[in-house]
């Protein structure tokens, strides 16, 4: 089995103070395609993920987030795609069952996917207004027999 390179996460806890936050530098955003465009195989995660990416780029996920939010920077691509090859694996592989359905499911919820039940009690066309029943008693007759 061929050799991964060491991650960038790797390489930057040698050379950085800890808590300390990493510039936001050409590096870390091929880095980060990188790691989007096929590079979260290498790396031996199952799907691509905000953290994995973290992790292979020596930031916190809480950085990736915020880098994501500021408008000017192509981060937020990043983590998009990341998003959308997350959610493609997870359908593909919970489709043939290389997935567990309940880590699947749970996963796909964060891509607005549920499993809820929606129960109408009245409808737009008013098929299901419910009918009034009206019940008339008739009077007993007399009973002179008794």
């Amino acid at each position: 089995m061929p050799q991964r390179p060491t991650p960038l996460c790797v390489e930057m806890r040698n050379v950085m103070a800890a808590g300390r936050p990493t510039d936001y530098t050409p590096k870390i955003i091929k880095a980060a395609w990188d790691y989007a465009n096929g590079g979260w195989i290498a790396a031996g995660d199952k799907v691509p993920s905000v953290a994995g990416l973290a992790c292979e780029i020596g930031i916190h996920r809480e950085t990736c987030h915020d880098w994501a939010r500021d408008k000017d920077k192509e981060f937020s691509d990043i983590l998009k795609a990341i998003a959308g090859k997350q959610e493609r694996e997870l359908v593909n592989n919970g489709l043939d069952g290389t997935f567990t359905p309940t880590i699947t499911k749970m996963m796909l919820t964060k891509h607005g996917y549920s499993d809820r039940v929606e129960q109408a009690h009245t409808s737009p066309d008013g098929s299901m207004t419910p009918t009034q029943i009206t019940i008339v008693a008739e009077p007993l007759p007399d009973d002179d027999q008794g």
